[in-house]
């Protein structure tokens, strides 16, 4: 039995925190199961000075200490194993999540602190970790998907962990850990009248992947995407690939878990932070989704606006919820079930309106059924909002044009992000060496540099640099046609003679290919385990 402290990063310190980390709580949640002692410090919660984990370090005996988030989150937690480490050199530190995934070697050698990281999915390799710790034995190279130090302090990276085949074997998650209080003051979202009305809102995530592959999105393994080979120097390494493993939870499993919430915790909205709902409904055979639904209404969640078909108001009981979409697979049919159960939005990455753009992203979408999207959402009766970024690789006046012209006659006001290459992406492998250059071929200083992607960083873009991309962003924020059309007159020549910033290069991480990553083999007659 191990004391285990979980110490969630700070994030978008710019924003009121607002979700409780998932996957801590699911970690958290395993680790008790196995009969380990676990506290949670939760710093994007109480915001408090990065110098208090000091003083919770040193509350207790801590056998490991663990942390982990995406990459925008690797600012604080860099910081955080150096205070770490000075507080509890006996503790173990584990890390884990995107930020290491992506990049294993890069973070091992920018944090010596930490003394061993889970890769990929950590669902079995994390209570192997720790019961190796149990055992005294950190010899970890016997231990699939993780990454440790040799005695040198050289990283090494063990063969692939296979992803588990039966999500429903996963426990609920350990919201009882985290100060909730805080982020039920923050439930309320712009995007429609029932998330703002909204009180007490909880994340639930009902599936992992997505069969799409767009380039600027990262997956790090817990869809199957990941393998792990040596590269040139011999060493393993990850490599991304077009693979998938499509896994998602029963409709009966998610569905007692909000209803355990409501019953609790009196939530009344969930909101789905899937990759995509609608790639899981195709998975599925159209069937996910509509199960789900009937299951959601037969439970009592349905929202009493919805059942009694009246405006929302204080007075609606219920549970009601949002996810993702996309606009070349939701079903107008579903749309509808959706809306009767209670999803009041969902989020539509609709990224541009360009041809040229859209066939190259890996979306699987185009113009049309962008512009068509929209609305077949609004008449379900559930709000569409879409997202727009600038900046693509193909990025030009004309592709901008389209994008304008489009949600001009949709009547969208949208302020797009823009293109960014965050590690796990195609984009960052192959724009690599491209960031390397934009900053003085510090990489660690562009995974310091990396927030949300409102903020420019590194430009992917072959045409247009980031003075150029900055003002095009506030074109397309405000739908002027005429200042762009002066902006390509202005720049016209120009680009002629400029050099691109930005150039793809092969890369040994990315293999553009259907190559999934393994799966475990089904254990036939072991008891799963047990939902709360």
């Amino acid at each position: 039995m191990a004391k285990i402290l979980f110490i969630n990063p700070t994030v978008r310190e710019e924003d009121v925190p607002r979700h409780i980390p998932y996957g801590i709580a699911l970690l958290s949640a395993i680790a008790m199961k196995e009969g380990h002692l676990v506290q949670v410090y939760d710093a994007n919660a109480w915001r408090l000075p990065i110098e208090t984990i000091s003083e919770v370090c040193q509350a207790d005996e801590w056998d490991a200490i663990c942390i982990g988030g995406l990459t925008t989150s690797y600012n604080y937690i860099k910081q955080a194993c150096k205070l770490i480490r000075k507080a509890s050199p006996k503790a173990t530190i584990i890390a884990g999540g995107g930020f290491l995934t992506s990049m294993p070697h890069e973070i091992f050698s920018w944090v010596p602190e930490l003394d061993v990281g889970c890769i990929g999915e950590s669902f079995v390799t994390f209570p192997e970790v720790l019961k190796s710790l149990d055992n005294n034995d950190k010899d970890f190279s016997k231990i699939l998907g993780v990454i440790y130090r040799d005695t040198t302090g050289k990283s090494h990276l063990t063969n692939v962990r296979p992803n588990i085949h039966d999500l429903d074997q996963l426990p609920w998650p350990a919201w009882e850990l985290f100060p909730l209080d805080i982020y039920f003051e923050n439930s309320a979202s712009l995007f429609s009248e029932e998330s703002f009305t909204s009180k007490r809102r909880m994340d639930i995530n009902g599936s992992f992947g997505c069969g799409l592959t767009c380039k600027y999105c990262w997956h790090l393994g817990t869809t199957g995407d990941m393998l792990i080979e040596p590269n040139d120097d011999g060493d393993n390494d990850v490599v991304f690939t077009y693979g998938r493993n499509i896994r998602y939870h029963s409709p009966d499993y998610i569905v007692s878990m909000v209803k355990h919430l409501h019953e609790t915790y009196d939530i009344d909205f969930a909101a789905f932070i899937d990759e995509n709902l609608m790639t899981m409904d195709v998975a599925s055979k159209g069937t996910w989704l509509k199960e789900l639904c009937a299951k959601w209404i037969e439970a009592g969640l349905q929202p009493t606006c919805r059942a009694q078909g009246i405006e929302h108001d204080e007075n609606c009981r219920g549970v009601h919820w949002n996810g993702t979409s996309h606009a070349g697979l939701h079903r107008p049919a579903t749309l509808k079930l959706m809306h009767e159960a209670g999803c009041t939005h969902l989020v539509y990455g609709l990224e541009s309106f360009d041809p040229n753009i859209l066939k190259n992203l890996g979306k699987g979408s185009n113009a049309r059924k962008n512009f068509n999207s929209i609305a077949t959402c609004l008449e379900s009766g559930i709000k569409p909002i879409p997202n727009i970024i600038i900046g693509f690789p193909e990025e030009s006046f004309e592709s901008v044009r389209n994008t304008i012209t489009a949600i001009k006659k949709l009547g969208i006001t949208a302020k797009p992000h823009f293109a960014t290459p965050y590690p796990g992406s195609e984009w960052y492998y192959q724009y690599k060496d491209s960031i390397l250059e934009q900053y003085s071929g510090d990489l660690e200083a562009y995974i310091m540099d990396l927030g949300d992607a409102s903020k420019i960083t590194a430009v992917i873009s072959h045409e247009f640099s980031a003075l150029q991309l900055l003002g095009l962003q506030q074109i397309v924020y405000l739908k002027d046609l005429r200042l762009l059309a002066q902006s390509e007159q202005h720049w016209g020549n120009a680009q002629a003679l400029t050099t691109p910033l930005a150039a793809p290069k092969v890369t040994f991480n990315l293999k553009p290919l259907r190559v999934s990553g393994p799966l475990a083999i089904p254990v036939v007659n072991v008891e799963p385990i047990a939902v709360k």
